[in-house]
């Protein structure tokens, strides 16, 4: 009972002190709406709504930094060479990241038979260990900084990049000299990476672009671009530690080496990697293999019951010949093309020459130009996946719009307009990754000893003309045809019938 008698005393107590609470919030809520509009917060603090400071009182001890102006002018690239033939280049840029890259005038083109995947093996072992480091350190160090870091390889060039905050730029360079130029190339770490390679040969011969790609070089090409960058099973397997190594110092040489940084100061990346480079041997003398486009056919049968055909010409002398390599650019944007749900890309969208084709005609998977250039020469051509009854079809309207290109009249100044708008956008577009441009960096420095900026090839674009179209578009269709085919290749037309179709023009 006492209890009971004590809880119902608490309960009325507490009923009493919640009466007094409402009378005390009514009251006090009455008190505020007479005396300012401020609400719950300013009863609660005691303040009153005039003397709230104007939202342009300045606070004592914050400085506001000023705007950003209205135009911020691209940081120029400073190029510094050492004693040995090494560059070091960079930019400054805004934001708090950096990313920094080696890249190497090295490549499958530089590949002898004794040699040949070197360069895809290598690109894979880019971040194992090293003579300073294990594989798991030198992973544990690019984590613990956020860093991201990949490496790639070309027909023409090696490339390693290291993309981090801007204050770890003196441990991201260290990190990325040191496996550029110290791979320790363990036999069971190339064993173990001769396997994975074996894999993605596989993966990649399910990817008939790709595959097509190689087909085009292999066929299209004699000499040192004829080399696989994807090479066979048989090939890989015969690589060792010793065929690396010999390969790294054959072609790690100094005048074939470019550091390049985005987001840096230049005198202090100078100061960090110099000491770092400067000991590479300085070896002149060494020439790019030489390579001859002579045209060609390639066919290979698969399952499918699709049809997928490239037809390849030769863009003469590569983008080191400027306008006929911006020209291009400019063809293949004009061109287009895409599949079925690839609008809104740069140069596939509704108003390019090929993308009609895929509503037009519902054989057509996909449909695209394309180009691959190289120093001294490329090729460009158009890439289409159809089922295999259309192939001859698809093949008499490829060859329609090419030959187009080349005829005065059949483009006019607004499709020309659209063309250049769209590969200038492309362009700025890629050059906002900074791992894109700091290999456009490194790229350019290898080939021209300078970069280049991107206004200068923006006015490059600008400076095409009809007339340089037709003249561009008709040296490229009159070189060898290559046509390479995979999938249900039965109805594929012969290699004669279809180049007759340009010689025609």
């Amino acid at each position: 009972m006492y209890r009971v008698a004590s809880g119902l005393g608490a309960l009325k107590r507490h009923g009493a002190d919640a009466q007094m609470m409402n009378v005390a919030i009514r009251c006090a809520s009455t008190s505020v709406a007479q005396g300012s509009s401020g609400g719950f917060w300013t009863w609660l603090t005691g303040a009153r709504s005039n003397e709230i400071p104007p939202p342009d009182f300045a606070l004592p001890g914050v400085t506001i930094p000023p705007p950003l102006p209205d135009h911020v002018e691209a940081g120029k690239t400073i190029v510094t060479t050492l004693p040995n033939g090494v560059k070091i280049a960079s930019e400054t840029s805004a934001g708090s990241s950096c990313s920094v890259g080696v890249y190497v005038d090295c490549g499958s083109v530089y590949e002898a038979p004794e040699t040949t995947g070197a360069s895809q093996l290598v690109k894979t072992m880019a971040f194992a260990t090293t003579a300073n480091r294990s594989e798991l350190r030198v992973v544990r160090e690019i984590d613990a900084i956020g860093g991201t870091a990949k490496a790639s390889a070309s027909r023409e060039m090696m490339s390693y990049t290291y993309r981090a905050l801007k204050t770890y730029m003196p441990e991201m360079v260290e990190v990325l000299i040191d496996c550029v130029r110290n791979p320790a190339f363990l036999d069971w770490e190339v064993k173990e990476q001769i396997l994975r390679l074996k894999a993605e040969l596989v993966k990649s011969s399910s990817n008939p672009e790709k595959f097509l790609l190689e087909a085009l070089h292999s066929t299209g090409y004699s000499g040192a671009l004829a080399n696989p960058l994807i090479a066979s099973e048989y090939a890989i397997s015969r690589l060792n530690s010793d065929v690396l190594e010999q390969f790294i110092i054959e072609n790690y040489t100094a005048p074939r080496i470019v550091l390049a940084a985005s987001g840096v100061d230049h005198e202090e990346l100078v100061s960090i990697a110099g000491p770092l480079l400067s000991d590479i041997p300085s070896v002149s003398g060494t020439t790019r293999p030489k390579s001859t486009y002579i045209g060609g056919e390639y066919k290979k049968s698969a399952d499918s019951s699709n049809t997928d055909v490239a037809l390849a010409f030769e863009v003469p002398s590569g983008w080191l010949k400027e306008k006929d390599f911006v020209t291009a650019s400019v063809l293949q944007t004009l061109l287009g093309g895409g599949g079925k749900f690839s609008w809104g890309r740069q140069g596939k969208g509704l108003h390019s020459r090929l993308n009609h084709l895929v509503n037009e005609f519902d054989q057509i998977k996909s449909i695209s130009a394309f180009k691959d250039v190289h120093s001294n020469t490329g090729i460009f051509g158009i890439h289409t996946s159809t089922d295999a009854s259309f192939v001859p079809k698809a093949i008499d309207l490829a060859a329609r719009e090419l030959t187009s290109l080349a005829t005065p009249g059949q483009v006019d100044q607004s499709q020309l307009d659209r063309a250049k708008a769209s590969a200038k956008s492309a362009i700025l577009a890629n050059l906002e990754s900074q791992a894109s441009l700091t290999e456009d960096m490194g790229r350019q420095v290898l080939a021209f000893g300078e970069r280049k900026p991107a206004e200068h090839l923006l006015k490059a674009i600008d400076g095409v003309t009809l007339k340089d179209v037709t003249s561009v578009a008709e040296k490229i269709i009159s070189s060898p045809l290559t046509m390479a085919s995979h999938g249900n290749v039965l109805n594929m037309p012969t290699y004669e019938s279809v180049s007759g179709k340009f010689r025609s023009k």
